[in-house]
């Protein structure tokens, strides 16, 4: 019992991981229909500043990621007026190769930065080396944050888009881009606020894998993790993505225990596959038809 539960606390934390990058992906798909395939490298990114403010510039923890938030929300505005903005509208091929262009070109930029390069690093976190005894079962504080902050920042996104005048407006554009133009919401306005958030969203949860995983320049490649978490969950699906990324997780974390060496890298891909070919538009995926 006390392996069992030790085992899903480790899924569960890094599903959460797993969903807010699979959430920043559904962010950009629901209001651009637009893939970001740098979103994992934009998490990296995250992680690095955060990195840099608490370790480089001696900031306190909680200093440090509201640095790295606001960073990467301008950071993320940026490009989408500069590089996104221009293709879209062009095949979705385009649009594919330049965010996998976006992705290589940040990855070699961090490699090539004084105090970052291709070294792994460490975000010494208040509750680092500590942990709590539940069951029988020495379960570690920081993974407990990491659920524990994912919980608190779905919440705050949720009484945001519900709630607020920009994320009603939010929600408007990304049914329908058109109607909400003719309705005096500046659309254009709109997609960059939502590339904003989605980068602050990967970011923070850079921050929360730094003291599990470390960071370095390739842990942008989880986003290959969570994309499928996306496509899980049904992609344009803000809680599909959540409940994807924390099935990813578990999945991932039980397998590398149970089952044989290397099947833990490959369980996601076989889950989602199942998924669709019982459900094609994934667990909360709309069904979309044309009539002809």
């Amino acid at each position: 019992m006390a392996q069992f539960l030790q085992l899903a606390l480790s899924g569960i934390a890094i599903g959460c991981v797993y969903a807010l990058v699979a959430l920043g992906f559904v962010l950009i798909y629901k209001a651009t229909e637009t893939v970001n395939f740098a979103q994992g490298d934009v998490m990296m990114l995250g992680g690095f500043f955060a990195y840099t403010a608490t370790a480089l510039m001696g900031w306190p923890y909680w200093a440090g990621i509201p640095f790295a938030l606001i960073v990467m929300a301008l950071f993320g505005m940026a490009a989408e007026r500069v590089v996104l903005r221009p293709v879209l509208g062009q095949p979705a091929f385009t649009v594919v190769m330049v965010t996998i262009g976006v992705g290589y070109i940040m990855r070699g930029v961090v490699t090539m930065i004084p105090g970052w390069g291709t070294d792994t690093y460490k975000i010494v976190t208040p509750f680092a080396d500590q942990v709590v005894n539940v069951a029988g079962a020495a379960l570690s504080l920081d993974q407990i944050m990491v659920i524990v902050d994912t919980a608190v920042l779905c919440a705050i996104l949720f009484v945001f888009f519900r709630f607020t005048r920009i994320g009603i407006a939010m929600q408007a554009a990304s049914q329908n881009q058109l109607a909400a133009y003719y309705m005096g919401i500046p659309v254009s306005r709109i997609n960059t606020l939502i590339w904003g958030i989605s980068a602050a969203v990967a970011t923070f949860a850079g921050i929360l894998l730094a003291p599990i995983t470390f960071i370095h320049s390739n842990m942008g490649f989880i986003g290959l993790k969570a994309f499928p978490a996306a496509v899980l969950g049904g992609f344009g699906s803000i809680p599909g993505a959540i409940v994807g990324g924390l099935i990813i997780g578990l999945v991932e974390s039980f397998a590398g225990f149970y089952l044989p060496e290397g099947f833990k890298d490959i369980a996601a891909y076989i889950v989602v596959l199942i998924v669709l070919m019982v459900k094609p538009s994934g667990l909360f995926g709309e069904k979309l038809r044309k009539k002809v």
